[in-house]
């Protein structure tokens, strides 16, 4: 059947025009289909306990499904699609249910957004709430608002009792967290839900806080208990912020979960005696990806497996945090009688015990045990760092090689041992009965979601598709942009190219030139990245002559418009020049509420730009949100930049984030940051980037690079420079009294 579409108006109508099944007795076993709207009102209000309401199969657009009854335990009232993944909710669609003994099945919401709070809820009003009900077999998937700064959620979980289990969600790219359990009325705490064999499908670095996978209540309320229990799920790349899972109450069990290549980590942010058990984090090695992290009372980490974690500071492998004694309500409470026993922290590269030490942060951790734990790292380095006061912690029977020398001495038996991956996947010490225990079950990625849907595969990578020949011509290269497929390269034979008209990239495309093509744009911009795009150009020569006499040109530029897919820009072997035509010309450019995951130059040449090669500066609200992750240049060489080489701005206190990073090696600046509009007064300016990494450059001639450190433990090291005629570095501290933590060392510095 066709797309069936309902207008719903005002409040009361809405609620009137309601999307449910048709009742069907469970004792005469009918099976009518709905897709009218009177009568799916009508069987609403008809189901009783055992009644099947069926939805047929289609596409359903702009939908409030409100679904109220009261069931019996064995006789739910249900509400299913014909076939699971064939009934499509798109548009401004939504599910809400309220009452006891409820079931939905089968549902997919996709190409739309929620038209409230939350895609599905566990309640229909304030005060009624659901209770004893499931949500099974149902998809979320790319279901987003058109800007990434409005705040939603996908899945609110209220009243007590309920499940969701056997779903996915994948692809949330806006603000909010992605499921929680809210404890906002007493009738929701000690909810006892059950949150199981679900796929948290890949979520993006969202650049801001607010990005957690799931949340079980907030600080308001994390002096109460929630005791929801998170087991067998599968958390794959769920990279939206610090917080993977954020656990806000008290007297929840999560366990059994696998965490695969997901940067963060499971935070036990507030509430105390919560229990931590059987869960795997395989990082893979990717950057950020981290492992468990410690704070409150009361809290049993036990038995739990984590391998190839290369996260930081917060989000280590293992992080035991300060807190502030007799603190508010929504700061960090110290940990106190802790259980940590029996885990394996296996090559991963940081366990960080009292993290967040400093003035306010001054409660270390009392009454705790860290016992029977595995440490490996095959270099033999120490992953400790320990950050204050530690006797509060009693260290016993802990493994780890014996060819690593650590700070902690006591409660730390060397051994020699070789480690054998067993049957289900996790690596354990030969002869020795220590760390995560042998027969933990590891939940595999085909356990969890519907049995239906087909996971997703990593995006369409540069160079993965097809190849366009295109040879000089009037409309050549946009013919060729009109024609591709995501992943496929654009080839320039040897020649000179003039576009007339903005190309506009909504998929990733590749334009390759061997460095012989050479192209002139005569618009304000040559690329302009939509969402869904992503731009690699290599062996190119890109000229700004023929383009307009205006201010603020850009070679490259994101959509005006805020983008909910994040972006990747590669450039290599190119070579910009002649982008003095007016002020202000830019190699890239970036808009607000835009994000680039990365942007990478190698071996690129600019010459003569009056505005910025990479204007990253676009999100000055201060609330910890920035325009790009990480900002790598490699082997190139930069001459006569009007303003400057980069500006990178994070600005706010926020520490729930991971970036920005950035990297320049092996390059050449030479007589920057002159230009009269030039207001930062610096040739390289870097505010709020938490990782800085500066080697083997020569710059030269040019006016100082500004650093301002803003929040956390940002890491600057700035070595083995070459500076010519050059003001020196300025560093500076915005929210600290301490010396700023940069390290400045081995550079050379001459005056010509």
């Amino acid at each position: 059947m066709g797309d069936i579409s309902f207008k719903i108006i005002p409040a009361v109508m809405a609620a009137a025009m309601v999307f449910s099944l048709q009742a069907c007795s469970a004792e005469n076993g009918s099976a009518g289909l709905i897709d009218d709207a009177e009568a799916l009102r009508d069987a609403i209000a008809a189901a009783g306990p055992g009644d099947v309401i069926t939805l047929a199969n289609g596409t359903y657009t702009d939908l409030e499904i409100v679904l109220t009854g009261t069931g019996e335990e064995d006789n739910p009232i249900t509400l299913a699609a014909q076939d699971a993944g064939k009934v499509i909710l798109s548009g401004e669609s939504s599910l809400s249910l309220s009452g006891e003994h409820l079931l939905v099945s089968g549902l997919t919401f996709k190409d739309g957004q929620t038209p409230g709070k939350a895609v599905i809820s566990y309640r229909t009003s304030k005060d009624d709430l659901a209770y004893n009900s499931r949500v099974t077999q149902t998809v979320i998937e790319n279901y987003n608002p058109a800007l990434r700064s409005e705040v939603d959620s996908w899945v609110l979980m209220y009243g007590k009792n309920n499940r969701f289990d056997h779903n996915a969600l994948i692809g949330k790219r806006n603000t909010g967290v992605t499921m929680a359990v809210r404890m906002n009325t007493p009738e929701s705490r000690e909810n006892n839900h059950r949150i199981d064999h679900n796929y948290f499908g890949p979520r993006q670095i969202l650049g801001s806080n607010g990005g957690e996978t799931l949340r079980i209540g907030t600080s308001h309320y994390s002096r109460s208990d929630s005791g929801t229990l998170v087991e067998n799920n599968y958390f794959d790349r769920a990279d939206g912020e610090l917080e993977i899972i954020s656990s806000k109450s008290g007297k929840n069990v999560i366990r059994n979960n696998t965490f695969y290549k997901s940067r963060g980590t499971l935070t036990m942010r507030h509430g105390n005696n919560t229990t931590v058990t059987g869960n795997v984090f395989f990082g893979e090695n990717a950057d950020h990806t981290g492992g468990i992290r410690v704070i409150n009372a009361g809290q049993n980490v036990s038995g739990n497996y984590m391998e190839g974690l290369k996260g930081t500071r917060f989000g280590g492998a293992f992080v035991v945090m300060n807190g502030i004694p007799n603190g508010p309500i929504n700061r960090y409470d110290p940990v106190i009688d802790a259980v940590m026993e029996n885990n394996s922290i296996i090559e991963s590269d940081n366990i960080q015990l009292g993290a967040g030490s400093d003035p306010e942060r001054f409660g270390t951790p009392k009454n705790s045990t860290f016992t029977g734990n595995l440490i490996y790292n095959s270099d033999g380095r120490d992953t400790f760092t320990i950050y204050d006061d530690m006797s509060g912690i009693s260290f016993a029977d802990n493994v780890i090689s014996d060819n690593t020398d650590q700070k902690l001495k006591d409660g730390f038996i060397k051994k020699p041992f070789t480690l054998t991956r067993a049957a289900n996947g996790l690596l354990y010490p030969n002869a020795l009965q220590v760390g995560a225990p042998r027969d933990l079950v590891v939940t595999q990625k085909d356990d969890v979601g519907p049995d239906w849907y087909v996971k997703p595969s990593d995006i369409a990578g540069f160079g993965s598709g097809k190849t366009h020949a295109v040879s000089p011509g009037n409309g050549t290269v946009l013919e060729a942009v009109k024609a591709a497929k995501a992943g496929d390269v654009i080839a320039l034979s040897p020649g000179d190219y003039t576009v007339t008209r903005l190309i506009k990239i909504d998929k990733p495309l590749s334009f390759i030139g061997g460095g012989a093509a050479n192209i002139a744009f005569e618009r304000s911009a040559l690329f302009q990245i939509e969402d869904g795009g992503s731009l690699q150009l290599s062996g190119l020569t890109i000229n700004g002559r023929e383009a307009p006499d205006n201010e603020g040109n850009s070679v490259i530029r994101t959509s005006p418009y805020s983008m909910m897919q994040n972006y990747r820009v590669d450039i290599s072997d190119t070579v910009f020049e002649d982008l003095d035509i007016n002020r202000s010309f830019n190699v890239f450019s970036a808009s607000k509420g835009t994000f680039a995951d990365d942007i990478r130059l190698k071996n690129v040449t600019v010459k003569d730009a009056t505005g910025h090669v990479l204007m990253l500066d676009a999100e000055v609200d201060d609330y910890g949100i920035y325009n790009a992750e990480y900002v790598t240049i490699e082997d190139s060489n930069f001459e006569n930049i009007g303003k400057t080489l980069a500006t990178v701005y994070r600005g706010g206190r926020d520490e729930s984030t991971f970036g920005p990073h950035f990297k320049m090696t092996g390059s050449s600046l030479s007589k920057a940051g002159f230009h009269s509009r030039n207001k930062s007064g610096g040739s390289l300016v870097l505010h709020g980037v938490q990782v800085t990494d500066m080697s083997g450059n020569v710059i030269s001639g040019s006016k100082p690079i500004k650093i301002n450190h803003t929040v956390g433990e940002p890491k600057t090291k700035i070595s083995g420079n070459t500076f010519i005629a050059m003001p020196q570095i300025e560093v500076k501290e915005l929210n600290s009294e301490f010396e700023n933590t940069a390290v400045i060392e081995n550079n050379e510095s001459r005056k010509q």
